[in-house]
């Protein structure tokens, strides 16, 4: 659990910087990768040369230096590729990166999926607060309405287009979707749905 321990305090500092500033700051995200891939390291050092068992390091939380490195590799490798096409933040890539070198592969891609699904619905609320539910509906059905009326998609004025794009922070949706997966909140309360 130590492992754990320390990632949710890397993005704790992570979330405080990512809504009080707007930013995800480097001087937090190398030294959480760092922490990932020297942790492993200690903890496969540990295990080669015969301190603990590979029960005990796994009991701290520590996944090896194969799969911190690859969990790295895949969670920044998507993240680039959605800098790229979806204008997402450099903080917010490194900070998925992070977290794939705490979880791993598997976990690492499962708590991305998670944020992004934390984060969509954190956005929609925003949204429905900002603009309300009675005029954000109004707006999507005459939009609808009028995209089959001109048989194509008719493009969004400057003021929608402004509407939709809210502030939105990655970090508390990340750290939100840590902690399903690591205590694996949505296994346990999936049977009672």
């Amino acid at each position: 659990m130590l492992a754990t321990v320390l990632l949710l305090v890397w993005l704790a500092a992570a979330v405080a910087t990512d809504v009080t500033q707007g930013k995800i700051f480097n001087r937090i995200t190398y030294p959480g990768i760092a922490t990932a891939i020297v942790g492993n390291a200690v903890g496969s050092l540990g295990v080669a040369v015969g301190w603990w068992s590979r029960e005990s390091a796994g009991t701290v939380g520590w996944i090896g230096i194969p799969a911190c490195l690859i969990g790295l590799l895949v969670c920044g490798l998507v993240m680039i590729a959605c800098y790229v096409f979806f204008r997402v933040g450099g903080g917010d890539v490194k900070l998925i990166a992070m977290i794939g070198a705490f979880l791993g592969p598997e976990h690492g891609v499962l708590a991305m999926l998670w944020t992004f699904v934390a984060g969509a619905c954190a956005g929609l609320i925003l949204l429905v607060w900002r603009v309300g539910p009675v005029c954000l509906l109004a707006s999507v059905v005459r939009h609808v309405l009028w995209s089959i009326r001109l048989g194509g998609f008719n493009p969004l004025t400057p003021e929608q287009r402004k509407q939709l794009e809210p502030p939105l922070f990655l970090a508390p949706s990340a750290l939100f979707a840590v902690i399903v997966v690591r205590f694996e909140l949505a296994e346990r309360l999936l049977p009672y749905f």
